[in-house]
């Protein structure tokens, strides 16, 4: 199973958003290179990154701090936050990255998740964000009428190599993640699932290695690293059990 640390990046910063909301934001001082930089030292090599002003703005923002962490630190990272178009794909694709994420834009629009598949064969992750089971787009700002299982059953063929099912209501509270809904949408997947969502003890992330019979590939460990409840070293073994 692998375990992906979390740096989400506002203002050039490292911060953690309480259930997606930016008005209920904590930033760390550590930078975003210095924070990956503590995750490889550990030994963990697979990042989950968040461009946070590419999600509100639809811009690459932090193209240049992602490809400098790439080169210096050599890891492994999946990016999402307003990836609209295949040239900003491509952009990533460019610097290294290992997966982009895509999200609202392939939610609102599959045929052009269905393209990104075909292009960039075994690069795209799907990322599913859901209240309640609804998937919400536009930085979260926006639920849509349509279940997450639903859309998953219509574009399972398309192509994409990994999904990331987001439970909103418990992103960044440290409550526990939504087993039971992301073993529903791994019943349905066609790729690999990462669990996201509510990791608040080392304890949640060994019960999600047991989940043998299911298709879980990892989860994404957030706000309980940064707040000390997680020990990356403890992470790092439990990765490589």
């Amino acid at each position: 199973m692998k375990i992906f640390p979390a740096i989400d990046i506002k203002d050039k910063k490292c911060v953690r958003l309480l259930k997606g909301n930016f008005d209920n934001q904590t930033t760390y001082e550590r930078s975003p290179f210095d924070q990956a930089l503590k995750y490889k030292d550990a030994g963990l090599l697979n990042l989950h990154m968040v461009d946070l002003d590419g999600a509100l703005t639809g811009e690459l923002v932090n193209l240049k701090i992602i490809d400098n962490i790439i080169k210096k630190l050599n890891i492994s990272i999946e990016i999402g936050g307003g990836i609209r178009s295949i040239d900003k794909i491509q952009a990533y694709i460019d610097i290294g990255i290992d997966k982009v994420i895509l999200g609202s834009a392939a939610i609102k629009d599959p045929d052009f998740l269905k393209q990104a598949c075909e292009t960039f064969k075994g690069k795209i992750a799907l990322g599913l964000d859901a209240k309640k089971g609804m998937l919400a787009v536009s930085g979260w700002k926006e639920i849509i009428n349509k279940r997450a299982e639903d859309y998953l059953n219509n574009v399972n063929g398309y192509g994409f190599s990994r999904v990331i099912y987001t439970d909103i209501d418990r992103d960044g509270t440290k409550t526990e993640p939504n087993i039971d809904e992301t073993i529903r949408i791994s019943e349905i997947s066609s790729a690999p699932v990462v669990v996201s969502g509510g990791i608040s003890s080392i304890k949640d992330i060994k019960k999600i290695k047991t989940l043998n019979n299911f298709k879980i590939e990892g989860v994404i460990v957030g706000k309980a690293i940064y707040d000390g409840d997680i020990n990356l070293n403890d992470l790092q073994e439990l990765e490589n059990a």
